[in-house]
């Protein structure tokens, strides 16, 4: 009688356990192929039947669930127990659910218009809307109710029954307390039972945008700054190196020898140099910090933003280039007005950078260095950061911070290089910055 070796059996055991391995993996196949097999032949009618199925359900309210719910378990209980009162229970619900399915059916021919009038107020103003209802059908439609959604609410109409052709209207004011954008729409139809069991809505419009723009006021023309650019503009100071064409001076050492004017050197003796006119450009960048962590309100907030604009429009107007920005992004600065619209979507966020100097850092990788750089922040932006922020520019940048506190005294300080303003009012900005210009 022979034994197999220990490595023998090793070996046999190894062999076996690949076997059922390979065979596991033969019968996972072949169920991973019925599968998808399956899956294949049973998706498309799933989806089909989903096409039809999903809007129907769609139509029953939260309230028709827990209706359809209770008539159900009062049917149960009705068989189970034999209790007459529950049998009456489900006979109501049901019957409630029947006669509510009536009201969802019929075809409306309706043609529906939204116009708001004007489409861009200053917050604070008045701003009315319009909603027309035409019937276009050939045929009497009858009476149906329309919901339209005005920004975080919502207006109801009751709208008749219109003959063909008729059209009846209805006026809604839209509120504009605050600066903000405004969405007005889609204009729905709702189908359904008083006690809004079932609801059915046709879409007619789209949403259309009403703009309510911060407050302004009036500045005088902004203190600009200036930085040294070939394609600027002259200034009166003289320069060894630039475009502008300004004298000849008697060469000193260390003047470089492509400025020698030879022509001129020839015909006096001594070597002569060209001097220039130095050109510089001015350029703005308007910077809104909307960290939330850094306002005391949204009171302050909105100040905040007021500010901005106001010296942004005040920019434009001058016809200076500007550059204007906050987390959200960069803002459109062709014209006041699409300043001003733009400003109406800056919104408080939280976070998106580690601090103000890391926000100006990113928000300016791919611009040019500014001459002027207003940055209008918060009651609660501290000083250390302030002054981080101005450093990442160099001498030739002028830097202004405006704080907006509305608990402070208005005044103009220093801060290290930077010129700090504090703002409580809007009113006060004018003066304030006419003083920071001198």
């Amino acid at each position: 009688m022979t034994t197999d070796s220990p490595a023998r059996a090793r070996r046999r055991r190894a062999s076996a356990s690949d076997q059922a391995r390979i065979a596991a993996d033969q019968v996972g196949a072949a169920v991973a192929r019925v599968t998808r097999s399956v899956s294949d032949r049973v998706a498309p009618a799933g989806r089909a039947i989903g096409r039809r199925v999903l809007p129907v359900v769609a139509v029953v309210s939260t309230l028709g669930w827990i209706v359809l719910g209770g008539a159900v378990v009062s049917v149960v209980l009705a068989a189970w127990l034999g209790w007459a009162e529950f049998a009456y229970i489900g006979a109501t619900l049901v019957a409630a659910l029947v006669i509510a399915v009536a009201f969802v059916f019929g075809r409306s021919t309706y043609r529906v218009g939204i116009e708001l009038n004007p489409r861009r107020v200053v917050a604070g103003d008045r701003a009315l809307g319009r909603l027309t209802v035409a019937n276009s059908g050939s045929r009497p439609v009858l009476p149906t109710r329309m919901e339209l959604p005005v920004g975080e609410g919502q207006a109801d109409f009751t709208i008749p029954r219109l003959a063909p052709g008729a059209e009846t209207e209805e006026l809604f004011a839209v509120p504009t307390a605050r600066r903000a954008l405004i969405l007005a729409g889609p204009a729905l139809s709702v189908r359904g039972d008083a006690l809004g069991l079932l609801r059915r809505t046709n879409q007619w419009t789209d949403r259309i945008e009403l703009f309510v723009h911060p407050r302004t006021v009036r500045l005088a023309a902004t203190a600009r700054g200036l930085v040294r650019d070939l394609e600027g503009q002259t200034t009166k100071l003289i320069t060894d190196s630039d475009l502008a064409f300004h004298a000849l001076r008697t060469y000193e050492p260390g003047d470089d020898i492509r400025n020698v004017h030879w022509r001129t050197s020839a015909r006096t003796g001594q070597l002569m140099v060209r001097q220039y006119q130095e050109t510089r450009r001015s350029q703005l960048l308007l910077a809104f910090d909307a960290e939330r962590s850094r306002f005391a309100s949204d009171d302050e907030f909105e100040l905040g933003v007021a500010v901005m604009a106001s010296i942004g429009c005040q920019v434009i107007r001058e016809e200076t280039e500007i550059r204007a920005l906050w987390q959200g992004g960069t803002m459109r600065v062709e014209t006041p007005t699409a300043l001003l619209d733009d400003s109406c979507r800056i919104q408080p966020v939280d976070g998106a950078h580690p601090s103000l100097r890391e926000f100006l850092r990113q928000a300016t990788l791919r611009i040019a260095a500014p001459s002027l750089a207003v940055t209008v922040v918060g009651s609660q932006a501290e000083a250390a950061e302030l002054r981080a922020a101005a450093a990442l520019w160099g001498g030739d940048t002028e830097t202004i911070v405006i704080r907006v506190d509305e608990a402070a005294e208005p005044r103009l300080t220093r801060l290290g290089r930077s010129m700090l303003i504090t703002v409580s009012t809007l009113p006060e900005l004018p003066t304030l910055l006419k003083r920071a210009g001198r």
